[in-house]
């Protein structure tokens, strides 16, 4: 049984926290498909004109992000919540490279929706995989890295397991490198989350587009459900 679920302690301090989860198992990933790719250069390309000149810090929906980040003590100009990474790659680069199919169909709708998407594969997790405040004892391999282990700060929030594995640190900052989607994964927990209020409506539309797209390039039995203080818990019985 695989469970993700907000701590307690975490819908106390940042109340307003809505997210889209996916439980999603018997996948097929590999590299991207042709029409998978052209859709996500298409939206690329869609992302950037609806952005132009404006700065991505006056975006309401990485605005909250940042001031989420500051709540837990992190600066966000040198943590950047995902969605903000991923668009400030693509408006200092003009494109954000392909990784694989369940990877890029998570990029494009966390660029679409200017919100972060995190696909983790959950062939290490222990337990319910959980947002909730570090205790400063867990251990988190960065991306890549796979022989280096860290201990996120005391007080940030990190999505772990029961085992103490930090999925990802700061929140939706950085993925480790066991969470990290690859060629293989079968089956994964699927994230998209909001710190702005009113967000529920954007988070139901960002999690249909997930679903279809993993059912068109992903397969697999699925999942899911809206995630806030009035329920924090989704469990795949």
């Amino acid at each position: 049984m695989t469970t993700f679920r907000y701590d307690a302690a975490i819908l106390e301090r940042f109340p307003a926290v809505t997210g889209g989860v996916i439980l999603a198992t018997g996948l097929r990933n590999g590299p991207t498909p042709e029409p998978l790719r052209a859709a996500y250069l298409e939206e690329q390309r869609a992302t950037l004109a609806r952005i132009g000149e404006t700065p991505l810090s006056q975006l309401p929906t990485l605005a909250a992000w940042r001031g989420a980040f500051r709540r837990f003590g992190v600066d966000p100009t040198q943590c950047r919540s995902a969605a903000e990474a991923l668009l400030r790659r693509l408006t200092k680069k003009g494109d954000i490279p392909s990784i694989n199919a369940l990877v890029d169909l998570g990029n494009l709708v966390s660029i679409r929706y200017a919100l972060p998407v995190a696909v983790f594969d959950t062939r290490s997790l222990a337990g319910p995989l959980a947002v909730r405040f570090a205790t400063g004892e867990e251990r988190y391999t960065p991306l890549g890295q796979p022989d280096v282990t860290e201990h996120p700060a005391a007080g940030e929030v990190v999505f772990a397991d029961d085992a103490g594995l930090v999925f990802a640190e700061r929140w939706c900052w950085r993925q480790s490198d066991q969470s990290a989607a690859r060629d293989d994964t079968a089956a994964v927990v699927i994230s998209v989350e909001a710190q702005h209020e009113g967000a529920r409506p954007e988070i139901e539309a960002a999690l249909a587009d997930l679903l279809a797209l993993l059912e068109r390039y992903a397969g697999g039995h699925t999942i899911s459900a809206v995630l806030d203080v009035r329920r924090s818990e989704l469990a795949d019985n």
